[in-house]
C-alpha cells in the first residue's frame, strides 16, 4: 500500500436517540446547532455545527439497539466559560468543574439520552508531527 492519504475527511458523526424529538429540541434550541435535515418518516435529523454533520438517529428504528456513545465529542466554541453559564442557564447540568490541560478547556456534559459532550477552546498553539 502507498503512502497516500486514504481518509480524506470524516462526514459525519453519529448520535444516537431513544426520542428524535427531544434530541432535535437539545441539538437545535440548547445547543444552538443550525439544523439541516429533519425527517421523522426515516429516523433522523442532521445538524450542521460547521465543520462535520451531527447525524442523530434512532437505531432501534433501523433494526440496532440503541447504546449512548462512549466518548466525548469535543465542540468547539470561543469562551468555555461563558458558553457553559448559558447552557447551564438552559437547564444543562456539567460534569464537574471545567478542565484545563495546559493547552486548552474543558467542560463535559451529556446529551439527554446520555451521549457525552464537552464545550471545548484550545488556547495554545497546536503542535502536530512533522
Amino acid at each position: 500500500m502507498s503512502e497516500q492519504q486514504i481518509v480524506t475527511e470524516v462526514d459525519f458523526a453519529p448520535v444516537p436517540t431513544q426520542n428524535l424529538d427531544e434530541a432535535v429540541r437539545f441539538y437545535g434550541e440548547v445547543l444552538g446547532m443550525r439544523r439541516a435535515v429533519y425527517n421523522a418518516e426515516r429516523n433522523y435529523a442532521e445538524f450542521e455545527p460547521g465543520n462535520v454533520t451531527f447525524s442523530v438517529y434512532m437505531p432501534e428504528k433501523m433494526g440496532m439497539e440503541f447504546h449512548a456513545n462512549t466518548n466525548h465529542y469535543a465542540l468547539r466554541v470561543d469562551d468555555v466559560a461563558a458558553a457553559r453559564a448559558e447552557l447551564e442557564s438552559r437547564g444543562v447540568e456539567f460534569e464537574g468543574d471545567t478542565f484545563d490541560t495546559g493547552v486548552c478547556h474543558m467542560a463535559f456534559f451529556r446529551d439527554p439520552d446520555g451521549n457525552p459532550l464537552m464545550l471545548h477552546h484550545r488556547y495554545a498553539p497546536r503542535v502536530t508531527e512533522s
